[in-house]
């Protein structure tokens, strides 16, 4: 058999279009959600990222105020604009792209932000409310991920999740909101890791493998079991010298050899990854809608 292929960016093209619908009855209210999106440094990474999402914003009409700092920027003038931005009353969600240049202490600026503006999910308070089921901004890549299985029609009810990774950002909020009740969650979840023995011992059980590991070829042929659906969020570099770039992006699945057992897949590009900026948009409106009691 060989795998549906999962295209994010048409499933990311049909929720943009949702919010966009909902940015033009709310600016018709007077309201224009308003993000703030503050990039340190030249990271290209990050700045392509960055570069993304403000356009995105732009296409569905959000309003965007951004700030683009040096990396020599010191930890007190950063912590003062994140302070602005949480005083302005035209920024509904404010997003620090991470990771930071060093010697910045990302711990310090996300506390500082306002948990009403956090729409990166990232502030204490917003983990704190998201792990006890309590409302709260769900982290995007997270969140992108239970989208794309709810909108591809892969049930998550009952089902066996074997999450590769354990990271703040994407493994650990994901395995939290999967086992919570509700349309989105009540699956079994397993959490695998570098330290996890037979990793394939577990991902063979699995009826759905996320891997977030952060690692080339982390699943591979051998790790799948016939009919799994598979789910690749890791974004990883690799030289290639007959790129412009030198480089082209893979995930951490073997995406060859997987497909040709699993039963649907994502790419690397073209699957999670527009699925979190549109989360990210997503975030920014009910922001909003929150802030102005709606």
């Amino acid at each position: 058999m060989s795998a549906t292929i999962i295209d994010g960016k048409i499933i990311a093209e049909t929720i943009r279009s949702e919010i966009k619908q909902e940015v033009i009855k709310l600016k018709a209210q007077g309201l224009t959600p308003g993000l703030g999106v503050v990039l340190v440094g030249l990271d290209p990474a990050s700045h392509s990222y960055v570069t993304a999402k403000e356009r995105a914003c732009a296409e569905i009409g959000i309003f965007s105020d951004n700030h683009r700092l040096p990396a020599t920027t010191p930890q007190s003038e950063l912590l003062a604009l994140v302070e602005k931005l949480n005083r302005d009353p035209r920024i509904h969600g404010i997003l620090v792209q991470l990771p930071l240049p060093k010697p910045l202490h990302e711990r310090e600026i996300l506390q500082t932000m306002d948990p009403d503006k956090d729409v990166d999910g990232f502030h204490p308070t917003n983990i704190g409310r998201m792990l006890i089921g309590e409302r709260a901004f769900w982290p995007c890549t997270p969140h992108a991920v239970l989208q794309i299985l709810k909108r591809s029609g892969i049930a998550i009810d009952g089902a066996h999740v074997v999450i590769v990774g354990r990271s703040h950002v994407v493994g650990t909020p994901l395995a939290n909101l999967l086992l919570q009740k509700g349309p989105l969650g009540n699956a079994t979840v397993t959490v695998c890791h570098t330290r996890t023995r037979d990793m394939g011992f577990f991902t063979r059980q699995a009826d759905i493998v996320v891997a977030a590991a952060g690692r080339p070829n982390t699943i591979t042929a051998d790790m799948i079991r016939e009919g799994t659906v598979v789910i690749d969020v890791g974004v990883n570099r690799i030289p290639d010298a007959t790129k412009e770039q030198s480089f082209r992006l893979a995930g951490d699945v073997d995406f060859d050899a997987v497909k040709q057992k699993a039963s649907f897949i994502t790419p690397v590009p073209g699957g999670v990854g527009p699925m979190t900026i549109t989360m990210l948009l997503h975030n920014t409106v009910l922001a909003a809608k929150r802030q102005h009691g709606m």
